[in-house]
């Protein structure tokens, strides 16, 4: 985001702290990428739009806790829409999933690699389902999300060193099985 929209974002917020009509302009702005989001993580239309919904209700009933720390507030939602999935996955006693998009991964290896086909793209999707939870939120969080390390960090609550060590071995797992030059900028 530049300064501008950035500036723009903090008025609109300080102005639904005020009134609460004004949150609309938020979740105008923001409830497609939340909601496709959540569906990657659950893969249920139903359930993700639920989550969406309370992820704004929170958003709005915690509003004026929110301080603005040099990320958009996009990654504050963010924030509370995952901590809504691992309460719906605790309450439900379920295995996280993760919906893929298939377009996001042609997109990935189109940045490494000009020799993919469609089995290769199936392959990826497969394995990336079978890695561990915290190495697909970093990858869907930098890839999917296009979010930078320090509002990884934020939105996961952990270090930012820890995001890019976490998105490092993420990519050093793909390389190794498919070997892909993914291009890791950290």
């Amino acid at each position: 985001m530049t300064d501008e929209e950035i500036r723009t974002e903090q008025e609109i917020i300080e102005r639904a702290k005020k009134d609460p009509q004004a949150f609309g302009e938020i979740y105008e702005r923001y409830f497609d990428r939340i909601f496709n989001f959540l569906y990657r993580q659950t893969d249920d239309e139903a359930v993700a739009g639920d989550l969406c919904s309370q992820t704004f209700v929170n958003a709005l009933n915690h509003l004026n806790r929110y301080e603005f720390r040099g990320f958009p507030f996009s990654a504050w939602l963010y924030k509370i829409a995952g901590n809504e999935v691992n309460k719906f996955y605790r309450k439900n006693k379920g295995k996280k999933v993760f919906s893929i998009e298939e377009v996001k991964v042609r997109e990935l290896m189109e940045q490494a690699n000009d020799d993919w086909d469609e089995e290769m793209v199936n392959r990826v999707i497969t394995y990336m389902n079978e890695l561990p939870t915290e190495m697909v939120q970093v990858l869907e969080l930098r890839f999917f999300e296009d979010k930078d390390f320090k509002e990884i960090a934020f939105i996961l609550d952990i270090t930012e060193s820890g995001a890019k060590m976490r998105t490092y071995r993420a990519l050093d797992r793909l390389r190794q099985q498919f070997n892909l030059r993914v291009k890791y900028d950290g």
